[in-house]
């Protein structure tokens, strides 16, 4: 256990778009019944930690996640918590998308009509300095994309570089500290 506050993030449970890998960005689909199970057993997961903050991003499967697990009542829900916004691709899997456009790459190339790896990075950056400013540690529930930007961002790096961690549904992730505050670090990642 770190001495300085740490961070829990919580990607939401199996949805059928996530589980057939359609790209769900804004569009606001129920947990299957598998993904309510293993929402369920993210408490057991957890049991024993307090936390000072519990927040989630506003989509269905994200705070229906928070709440199976126990943290519903606390469970404030945040806009910049939301999934990337997929625009033209929202829907689509990655193969259909590089069917249409040849070596896309999400974090690199962003979505027509959606969110760039910027405008995550920002949301992200908005988040980590709200983050920064609790005494204590803090529950986060969201989704895969904007999670990994999230980690980028909390360890200084570019939003970009969020491609660098992969992220299961109800993976459980810990952001916190060193040596000081100055020191950000990924304390666990991707646990199921």
């Amino acid at each position: 256990m770190s001495a300085f506050a740490e961070i829990t993030l919580v990607r939401h449970g199996e949805t059928e778009w996530s589980a057939s890998g359609k790209h769900t960005g804004r569009t606001d689909i129920p947990l299957t019944l598998a993904g309510e199970e293993a929402a369920r057993r993210i408490a057991e997961r957890l049991q024993g930690l307090s936390f000072q903050a519990v927040w989630s991003s506003p989509s269905q499967r994200a705070f229906r996640t928070c709440a199976l697990a126990g943290f519903g009542a606390a469970g404030l829900k945040k806009p910049d918590l939301a999934e990337w916004d997929y625009g033209a691709y929202e829907g689509l899997t990655t193969k259909q998308i590089l069917a249409e456009r040849t070596g896309w790459r999400l974090f690199r190339d962003g979505c027509p009509d959606g969110e760039m790896a910027e405008d995550a990075g920002a949301r992200a950056d908005r988040i980590v300095s709200e983050l920064r400013a609790v005494n204590g540690n803090v529950l986060v529930f969201s989704s895969a994309h904007f999670l990994r930007v999230l980690a980028a961002r909390w360890l200084g790096l570019p939003p970009q570089d969020g491609a660098l961690f992969v992220l299961d549904t109800a993976g459980i992730s810990v952001l916190g500290y060193e040596h000081d505050l100055g020191e950000p670090v990924v304390r666990r990642w991707n646990q199921r």
